[in-house]
Parts: C-alpha cells; structure tokens; sequence
C-alpha cells in the first residue's frame, strides 16, 4: 500500500532525519511502500528558502493523492508542516493513520 509519511523535520535536523529513516523501516516491515517528501527534497531544494519549501511541500501534496492513507510518527510531536499534511489528508478524504516508534 502507498502511504504518506509524515515526521518532524525542523528544529533538531539530524536527529529528525535518523527518527524519519526509522519511521520508513517501520512502514516498509508493515509492508507499506512509504514517500517522505521531508527526507527527499530537502536534500535538492533549501528548506530556508520559502519558494523551495513551497515547490517541496507542493510536490508531496501531488504525490499524496496516490496515497491510501497518510501516517504521522508522533514520538516527536505534531509540527506545524506535519499539521499541513494532515490537513491535506483529511480534505482529500484519505486516512490518516497515528503511530509511535515508542510507546
């Protein structure tokens, strides 16, 4: 199943990075084929730069709708672009699915 992973990634990036790269193991051992726009484009666009983090979360946006559901690890917290991707979700009437790494 396609599913849109959603992790925090400001705000303590390295850290963020290693958690998100768990999160997408933990999709793929549920069998889940995960896209994590946050690890991807950040990585060819700079996330400083509001045009880049515009065209970034933009594109996830687009991938989304081939999406089942959306899944938000929420060990760190809800941020504020987590919080747009779930909004987007619950607009275009897909799932959305919270979980944990550690309960």
């Amino acid at each position: 199943m396609l599913v849109i992973l959603e992790s925090p990634y400001a705000g303590g990036i390295t850290k963020n990075l290693e958690y998100a790269h768990k999160c997408v193991k933990d999709c793929f051992n549920r069998g889940e084929y995960p896209f994590a726009s946050h690890i991807l484009y950040t990585t060819a666009l700079e996330d400083q730069n509001p045009e880049d983090r515009d065209k970034g979360i933009e594109a996830g946006l687009k991938w989304g709708k081939h999406a089942k559901k959306t899944v938000v690890y929420t060990d760190y917290g809800i941020s504020k672009g987590m919080k747009y991707g779930i909004d987007n979700a619950v607009n275009n009437g897909r799932q959305v699915e919270y979980r944990n790494l550690w309960d």
